[in-house]
């Protein structure tokens, strides 16, 4: 490996096929009317149910600065609802909305043009997933372990 090289870098291997993946993606989002960032948020909510802006943050790996205009556009364009709670106003809890949920049907073809457009078996995605979240999850404890 010669670690100057761009085609040897996984980093920017990552990189490319995460672009890849949004250009893809991008003319199903459109038709749905929502940006991949706001998917990611429909996926979580779709999972969850509801949660709170803090929790939804931690799972997607978003601060509030990112976040809370994200939740402000989905919520003007009637996906979600966000209420603080009665017992501490500090927190506000995300909840789909009718409109958010039945999202959730037409948006099953965007996984399913990935699997059909990778050439990879089912299978062989998830080990691929699996080993890059793996990747992810070292890479950010050596980085917490360094800043101590």
């Amino acid at each position: 490996m010669n670690e100057l090289k761009l085609k040897d870098h996984l980093c920017f291997s990552l990189y490319s096929c995460s672009r890849a993946i949004s250009r893809m993606y991008r003319p199903m989002l459109e038709k749905l009317g929502i940006t991949y960032p706001q998917y990611l948020v429909l996926l979580v909510l779709w999972e969850r149910g509801e949660c709170s802006v803090k929790e939804l943050g931690e799972e997607l790996d978003l601060d509030t600065g990112t976040l809370t205009p994200l939740l402000k556009r989905m919520e003007a364009n009637h996906l979600i609802n966000r209420e603080r709670l009665k017992q501490d106003e500090r927190v506000v809890m995300i909840k789909l909305t009718e409109n958010g949920e039945a999202l959730k049907k037409d948006a099953m073809c965007i996984p399913l043009s990935l699997i059909s457009s990778s050439s990879l078996d089912l299978k062989k995605l998830q080990e691929l997933n699996e080993t890059i979240k793996m990747l992810s999850e070292h890479v950010v404890q050596q980085s917490a372990e360094k800043q101590v």
